[in-house]
């Protein structure tokens, strides 16, 4: 029964991540989809969760402890940067991606316990391509993964589905779990596109052989492609695999407006999808339960008319 709500986890603390003048993934993001959660009559009443920040042996369920050290020292040490490629970072960073990645797990306890039904967490920075010892585009712990890794460790499930539908292909979660059966991941994506990952002969190693499942896509691609491999490739499989719970990670730069992305997405398009992977939720085993955390998406009105379809189609 769908009987609880769905509750939105947002909090000050993520608009302190500053990567910089102009930079696209920018506390403006955060402002934009928390004033439209706030004005929307379907939206404003939801319960607010507020994130805790993770520990650092909770970070290192994904990230390597090196990594996790070189991240507080160099923004510590008053760093613009981590020293990889798109990794700009700020004084107010770590304070923002440790909650980030609290957040998801304060969402996941919330859904595991029966609290709510589901969560939208608008979280920053980003984490889907955050590898284990490398933060990479706008990425510094990879949230989604964390989740899954806390879902596990905490709570004790055994089957989790990582739907990801930015238009950039999340490698770094895809890493994390590419020879993991516990974890099914599933990503739709522009193909030669950044980061240059995701083909689709890459579907796991070992004994995680065929729990990746990546749709890549061409250039200009809409809705009608992207919403068939959800139908003919993700619901099958998800039948297959009956997941616990699902955790999406919600980019919102497959839009037509999105200035980092060549899809041509529109902002109700949103609602299918996210109806989609809430029937699997629902029907699969995870019993309704859904964590879905912000990911990409640069163009602001666009990208808060996006949420708030995904959001209302979750509570729906």
């Amino acid at each position: 029964m769908r009987s609880m709500t769905t509750a939105l986890l947002y909090d000050p603390v993520f608009a302190v991540h500053d990567a910089g003048a102009g930079h696209p993934e920018s506390a403006m993001r955060y402002t934009a989809l928390v004033r439209a959660l706030e004005e929307d009559r379907e939206t404003a009443g939801l319960p607010r969760l507020r994130p805790r920040p993770a520990t650092e042996k909770e970070l290192a369920s994904c990230h390597g402890p090196g990594y996790i050290d070189l991240v507080r020292r160099r923004i510590q040490e008053g760093r613009r940067s981590l020293g990889f490629p798109d990794t700009n970072v700020g004084p107010g960073s770590w304070d923002a991606a440790v909650h980030a990645a609290g957040g998801a797990m304060t969402a996941v306890d919330a859904v595991l316990q029966g609290d709510v039904k589901s969560v939208f967490c608008v979280v920053r920075p980003p984490g889907h391509h955050a590898r284990p010892k490398q933060g990479m585009g706008f990425c510094l712990f990879n949230n989604v993964a964390l989740a899954a890794r806390h879902a596990q460790i905490a709570h004790g499930l055994e089957r989790i589905l990582i739907v990801d539908w930015d238009v950039h292909h999340g490698n770094g979660t895809q890493e994390i779990f590419y020879d993991d059966p516990s974890v099914l991941f599933f990503s739709t994506h522009q193909s030669n596109w950044y980061p240059y990952s995701g083909a689709a002969h890459e579907t796991g190693d070992g004994a995680g052989e065929g729990f990746t499942i990546n749709c890549p896509f061409p250039y200009g691609t809409g809705l009608a492609p992207i919403r068939e491999a959800f139908l003919e490739r993700l619901l099958p499989a998800a039948r297959d695999f009956q997941p616990e719970l699902v955790l999406i990670s919600a980019g919102f730069d497959a839009l037509e407006a999105d200035p980092l992305g060549g899809f041509r997405l529109h902002p109700d398009d949103f609602t299918e999808l996210t109806t989609i992977v809430r029937d699997i939720a629902d029907k699969n085993g995870a019993q309704g339960r859904i964590v879905s955390l912000l990911e990409g998406g640069y163009d602001l009105h666009s990208m808060a008319l996006a949420a708030l379809a995904h959001v209302r189609a979750l509570t729906a």
